[in-house]
């Protein structure tokens, strides 16, 4: 039997914008079931995340349809970076729009991608010096691979990538983003070698047994793998044996970028420039899609300087689009006039000491502190070590299955009880992940800390019991 389609015009019942505003939790919850993610809405039920509907933010705070305020110290991964709609973004972007500015020019020249990319050129050290603008941190370190394999040539395109390691979705970055849940059974690009993060000697033997070994490619600070740094002397290291071999090193500033360490770029703190960097999260200002990537000039010339070669990776569709430039411009000169950088440094010193207090105080249940700046990890114990000792080995034959058990239940009475979110990590279950905005101040680490304590505080046995009596609740 063959369909027949209509050709008439009609239009579909299609939503407003204020059909949009307008819809409840339940109509919201329908919605997505049927068209967007209905299997991640069930993890949502069991942190109790489906339970809210955001009507604004502002700050450091959502406020949900019912008036809540719910301090956000999950930070969209980072993309948080000035806090909830920045009245002076705001106010550049009412600008743009109410002048008419031009949005999507790519016939011709733009004052705004060319000023976005001075800006960055002038803030990269070294002679990180020419930018490709994109919207996603995906599509900038998709560039910053091409570029060096571009740069490289086909005889040195093999990439090292580390273990835990995570620099997109996309099908050329997931090639070396080593998770098997993202990697899934796509087929992809097999010119990689995974070594494990922080080991130099794993990385000589690497380059020394392979010379088509050209391209390195590592997070500064992993952030999937649960806030997890390398020491000075590794990045030294790193940029001494690259400059041996001929290997492009590629640093993923993505999530660690942007001040959030307390360095504009995390790689400062160790005194090493990389040959090509990745932006993205909150290079837009957090309130619109924006990345880039930033190469060394006579990487790009070799690989793209030429009339034949200046095609080959052009900008997209919506790189560098107007207003998505504004919006960083301002986001840049708001870093440094409000100084922002220094707050994520003094901040996170303060946070990561409120929380090493805590852990000295339930030993038994956080592991290990970890981070840099505002980019910080809380690593809890696996369930058995936190249960009394005749309990511990027979639980312990489950503790795989259980991984991110104790940070669920605390994720969810965190958000349900006390009005405070956070994030979790991709690959070590067990840590919460800690990326406030960076316009965070001591007393919201002191309710964030305080409501964690109070959780922490009813041991494993009431964390358990309340987490159950939670979703009980909402059944």
């Amino acid at each position: 039997m063959t369909d027949t389609i209509d050709q008439t015009s009609t239009q579909p019942a299609l939503l407003s914008v204020a059909d949009a505003k307008k819809l409840d939790l339940g109509e919201v919850r329908k919605l997505t079931m049927a068209h967007l993610n209905p299997g991640q809405l069930h993890f949502m039920r069991l942190l109790g995340f489906d339970r809210v509907l955001i009507d604004r933010a502002e700050g450091m705070h959502y406020i949900d349809s019912n008036g809540r305020k719910i301090l956000d110290f999950f930070g969209g991964f980072g993309s948080v970076g000035f806090g909830h709609n920045h009245p002076r973004i705001i106010e550049a972007r009412k600008t743009f729009q109410d002048e008419q500015r031009q949005e999507i020019c790519m016939a011709f020249m733009s004052q705004y991608a060319s000023a976005l990319a001075y800006n960055l050129a002038a803030i990269a050290p070294g002679d990180l010096d020419m930018v490709f603008l994109g919207s996603s941190g995906s599509e900038a370190m998709e560039a910053a691979l091409k570029i060096a394999e571009q740069a490289q040539g086909p005889e040195r395109s093999t990439i090292v990538y580390a273990e835990n390691s995570f620099h997109g979705k996309t099908k050329g970055v997931l090639a070396v983003t080593d998770g098997a849940l993202y990697r899934s059974q796509f087929k992809l690009a097999n010119n990689t070698h995974r070594v494990p993060f922080g080991d130099i000697e794993a990385l000589r033997k690497a380059f020394a047994a392979d010379r088509s070994i050209g391209i390195l490619v590592l997070e500064t600070i992993q952030g999937g793998a649960g806030i997890v740094e390398a020491p000075t002397s590794y990045w030294r290291a790193v940029r001494k044996l690259c400059d041996e071999f001929g290997v492009l090193w590629i640093a993923d500033e993505v999530q660690c970028g942007m001040g959030r360490s307390g360095r504009f770029f995390a790689f400062e703190h160790h005194g090493v420039i990389p040959d090509v960097t990745a932006l993205a999260k909150a290079l837009g200002g957090s309130k619109c899609a924006m990345a880039a990537m930033i190469a060394r000039k006579d990487i790009y010339m070799k690989a793209y300087g030429n009339p034949k070669k200046a095609l080959i990776h052009a900008p997209a569709t919506f790189g560098g689009i107007g207003e998505a430039c504004a919006t960083s411009i301002e986001a840049l000169n708001i870093l440094y006039d409000d100084h922002l950088i220094e707050n994520a440094e003094t901040q996170g010193t303060y946070l990561i000491e409120r929380l090493e207090a805590l852990r000295a105080k339930y030993p038994q249940i956080i592991k290990e502190i970890r981070g840099r700046g505002l980019m910080v990890g809380v690593e809890f114990a696996d369930i058995s070590n936190t249960l009394p000792f005749g309990l511990r080995h027979m639980v312990s034959l489950l503790d795989d299955k259980l991984k991110g058990s104790i940070c669920g239940f605390i994720g969810a009475l965190l958000l349900a009880q006390r009005d405070v979110l956070v994030a979790f990590t991709e690959y070590n279950r067990n840590v919460i992940r800690l990326e406030p905005p960076l316009i965070v101040e001591r007393a919201h680490i002191d309710q964030f800390v305080d409501a964690l304590d109070d959780i922490l505080s009813r041991g494993i046995t009431g964390i358990v019991k309340d987490y159950i009596a939670l979703i009980a609740l909402s059944k």
